[in-house]
């Protein structure tokens, strides 16, 4: 039996990268479009009109005036942090000690893990994340949990024990041998497993011994075609605690360097701080840039140079940083983005932002002609949302002359009301 299915709607694809061309040129509107699925991948798309006469016998759902575009791609979370998100009043490291470092000791239980790794993954597709880019916690049954998770609602996700053998509790340090032991068992055991990709993941220098960095740098080089993530010039006083840590490093970015953690396939957390020869060498081996807005704000950390880096044709994807981050969601996420660019004086557009939270944190991640765009041959992940979700929003949409104009206001003001479903794989997801 054909299993083929037809989504109706206001569809937005992107042909093109909105910050290299004209915005509006980047991008393929249908006001009545229609999206053809089949065996979890995207067939098709086009005119409703027509894809419905070229498909009687399909399956339809008419989501009538509703955008229907990619699901959101999150390219850094720590999904462990999800009980504790929004936390009050602390900088990095004080936070850490508090609030993070406490509850990732509690997810050494297989049975916690599990729960928080299914509530992370349900919020957040409920709010239209349909892949995440997560830190675990040290221990390995973190890492089943949320690849379990994910494995079961068949959903593309990048994870990786998090590795950390100093400056943190006794219950949530490992050792430079146990890091690498770990993490390549668990890389053999889960990487390219149905959806699933592992990430290796140091979780920044200040609690990674330079032998640690090392095993990691030795790891990466044994599967590069693997991610690494971790964290890069957050703020300026972890900044000062690296130069203190690692005096005969040029920089922050050295840190990794020496110890063979720079390299494409990099994912390099919030970057706000850079120093010019650290914007040359990202550049240089086109190492991807997570920017992390709502954590950047509510930790006080600084403002992501957004118009700087894409100047320098900077790899950028767009991120939650859940539990530092103060929202699961992406259209926070997006508001976030545009209210730090405001205050660097640049007014990103609509487009941008929608390019950042899909295209563009797929290309971070190396996954672009797999996930993130409304295109044939690309994976069913979709979400719709509704324009007018709320009174608010849909007053602004009356007076709209433009999809831009109607769609900033969801972007600045739409919450999990705005999702009206979500696909994975082509499957409607259902918490």
């Amino acid at each position: 039996m054909d299993n083929a299915q037809l989504l109706l709607g206001q569809t937005l694809a992107f042909s093109g990268d909105p910050f290299a061309l004209p915005p509006e040129e980047a991008c393929r509107l249908e006001r009545r479009g229609a999206v053809l699925i089949r065996d979890g991948l995207i067939v098709a798309t086009g005119l409703a009109d027509k894809m419905r006469a070229a498909h009687p016998a399909v399956r339809v759902t008419d989501y009538g005036e509703a955008l229907i575009t990619a699901g959101f791609v999150d390219a850094h979370v720590h999904y462990p942090q999800t009980a504790m998100i929004a936390s009050w009043g602390k900088r990095l490291i004080d936070w850490l000690n508090t609030y993070t470092f406490p509850e990732e000791m509690r997810l050494a239980d297989p049975a916690y893990a599990a729960e928080i790794a299914g509530r992370y993954l349900d919020l957040t597709l409920a709010r239209g994340t349909t892949t995440v880019a997560s830190y675990c916690t040290i221990h390995p049954v973190s890492v089943d949990a949320i690849f379990e998770a994910a494995l079961a609602r068949g959903q593309r996700i990048v994870a990786g024990k998090t590795c950390m053998d100093r400056n943190a509790p006794e219950g949530l340090r490992d050792t430079p041998q146990s890091a690498y032991d770990d993490s390549k068992s668990l890389l053999e055991k889960w990487h390219g497993r149905g959806r699933l990709s592992y990430a290796i993941t140091p979780r920044f220098s200040p609690t990674s011994s330079p032998e640690q960095l090392s095993a990691m740098g030795a790891l990466w080089a044994e599967h590069p075609d693997c991610l690494m993530q971790t964290h890069l010039s957050e703020q300026t006083d972890e900044i000062a605690w690296v130069r203190a840590l690692f005096p005969a490093a040029r920089d922050y970015l050295d840190t990794y360097e020496a110890h063979g953690l720079l390299g494409a396939n990099g994912l390099y957390g919030h970057a706000i701080h850079l120093t010019d020869r650290e914007k040359d060498r990202l550049r240089e081996v086109d190492a991807s840039l997570i920017h992390c807005p709502t954590s950047n704000t509510f930790i006080g950390s600084g403002l992501f140079d957004l118009a700087g880096l894409v100047a320098r044709g900077h790899r950028i994807g767009l991120a939650t940083d859940t539990g530092g981050g103060s929202s699961f969601s992406m259209l926070r996420t997006m508001a976030a983005a545009y209210e730090i660019a405001q205050l660097r004086g640049t007014a990103v557009h609509p487009a941008q932002l929608w390019w950042l939270a899909t295209c563009g944190s797929a290309r971070a991640l190396r996954m672009e002609d797999k996930i993130g765009n409304l295109k044939a041959g690309m994976e069913a992940d979709i979400v719709v949302h509704d324009l007018a979700s709320t009174p608010a929003i849909a007053q602004s949409v009356t007076r709209a002359g433009t999809l831009w104009e109607a769609l900033f206001p969801t972007i600045m003001m739409g919450d999990d009301r705005a999702v009206v479903a979500t696909y994975v794989g082509g499957v409607l997801h259902r918490a």
